[in-house]
């Protein structure tokens, strides 16, 4: 029997304003536990929340990035559940008024097409604390804290639609979360950055017979925030439901955990419900009326998406479309090429620096495109230097790590360094006769019409120059020498 696949996620963003969704604390993840809050972010007797403006705005424009539709009237309600890292034993949230519905955000299926992936609804909400272990792990802890810094940042919880375009396989869940984590960095409401906590999702996966209309019950996998254990999850589950459904059973609906040594899922407790938390509009908060002015405004501001990007720098700068999706991943980095590109006009060369040769010093480094060393301009000429000779890839290389390092401009380092390259024929062809020399056996093959071994001369005259020949030059240079 084979079965249809039916996922969707709750995707949980805390939004990058200055403070709290309702109180002026600052929003800080490097302060001390429970030195960024108030009486209003902790529960206290009498405090009244006032709405952060900016969260609201940010939210519109989420919506607007996900092709929602804006409600005019929106409502805060009460959510009512009891755990410690939630201090007023309710969480501010909103039910059936959210600020944003009937979405979609367009993916590459399986297949290779457009699939627009349904988005159902957008709402806006408080986020709890956080709970602070003795040990790694809850089940083996002897005792928790609770730090409420982030007791009431600002958390959108953009709902995936399973009745409409649910995504359908493992690889199409990495595609979304990739294309959504990459589209609420660029319009910039988020830095998304999962090892805090920012991005993380509550995953829903439930198996019907290929064919059938009819939903099963779902399992909900709660706080993953991490791409790898969500596929990992997934594969369990699919794997998990399928024997059920085989062998004649059916799944609980039920909230599942995941555990990240076993790779497996292990059941939390039953599903709630709506009606299980009670919801009722939060009497402290009015409705909040948003105009056609505000929202024509958020849209005129709003920032090019990352598909309309890739579509632009495709043409505008003649670079592989592989190329430009690799650039247009990270805003910070297509910003620098776009940069880049002002200075220098071999953009083929600049995006392919780029992407292979300046990525390998970020990543070794952890280091965000944000925080690189080397300025647009310094390395435009570098590119410059690359692309008209004056420089080999070899040098070009050492150069870019001394600038990665220091920071210094590529004309200093190659003159403080004596990089310039060697292209004097003279100075050349003494060291081609010394490889030659060295080398009979091989000059031998090159005359029997092997093309090979060309190129061993060549890397051998580059270890004696210690990468300062120009192998172009060093190539015609054994073209006139064997054709004697």
């Amino acid at each position: 029997m084979e079965f249809d696949v039916i996922i969707c996620f709750e995707t949980h963003v805390e939004l990058k304003t200055r403070s709290k969704l309702f109180c002026d604390c600052p929003v800080d993840y490097e302060g001390r536990p429970n030195s960024r809050i108030c009486p209003v972010c902790t529960g206290q007797p009498g405090a009244l929340p006032v709405l952060n403006k900016k969260a609201v705005e940010y939210a519109v424009r989420a919506g607007v990035a996900l092709n929602c539709t804006i409600d005019t009237e929106s409502r805060f309600a009460r959510k009512n559940y009891f755990y410690p890292d939630l201090p007023k034993g309710y969480q501010i949230s909103q039910y059936e008024h959210p600020f944003c519905e009937d979405g979609y955000l367009e993916i590459t299926g399986d297949d290779g097409q457009p699939y627009p992936v349904g988005i159902k609804r957008i709402h806006l909400e408080e986020d709890a604390g956080k709970l602070v272990h003795s040990s790694s792990s809850f089940k083996t802890a002897d005792y928790s804290l609770v730090d409420y810094n982030r007791s009431s940042v600002p958390l959108l919880e953009i709902v995936a639609d399973h009745e409409r375009n649910p995504l359908r396989s493992v690889p199409e869940t990495r595609t979304y979360l990739e294309k959504m984590k990459q589209t609420l960095k660029y319009i910039g409401i988020s830095d998304c950055m999962l090892e805090k906590g920012q991005f993380r999702c509550d995953v829903n996966i439930s198996l019907r017979p290929r064919g059938s209309q009819e939903f099963g019950n779902r399992a909900e996998i709660k706080n993953m925030s991490s791409f790898r254990y969500i596929m990992d999850a997934l594969r369990y589950e699919i794997k998990r439901q399928s024997e059920i459904l085989r062998s004649g059973g059916k799944p609980s609906q039920e909230t599942r955990l995941f555990d990240e040594g076993k790779k497996i899922t292990l059941p939390m407790r039953s599903k709630e419900d709506a009606p299980d938390y009670r919801y009722f509009p939060d009497p402290d908060l009015v409705d909040v009326e948003i105009g056609q002015g505000l929202i024509q405004e958020i849209m005129a501001d709003m920032p090019e998406l990352p598909d309309q990007r890739v579509n632009r720098i495709i043409l505008e700068y003649d670079i592989p479309k592989v190329d430009a999706l690799i650039l247009t991943k990270d805003r910070d980095v297509c910003d620098f090429f776009e940069s880049c590109a002002s200075y220098c006009e071999d953009r083929k060369k600049l995006s392919a620096w780029i992407t292979k040769d300046l990525f390998a010093l970020l990543n070794n480094a952890s280091m965000p495109m944000a925080r690189c060393t080397i300025s647009a301009k310094d390395f435009s000429i570098l590119i410059n230097l690359l692309s008209k000779g004056d420089i080999t890839d070899a040098i070009g290389r050492t150069v870019l790590e001394e600038m990665f390092e220091t920071a210094e401009g590529p004309d200093a380092i190659i003159e403080s360094k004596g990089l310039r390259p060697i292209q004097d024929a003279d100075t050349l062809g003494r060291v081609l006769h010394e490889v030659v020399a060295e080398n009979a056996d091989v000059v031998e093959r090159i005359k029997e019409g092997m093309t090979g071994p060309i190129d061993f001369l060549i890397g051998q005259v580059m270890r004696k120059t210690k990468g300062k020949a120009d192998p172009k030059k060093v190539r015609e240079l054994i073209e006139v020498m064997l054709a004697r």
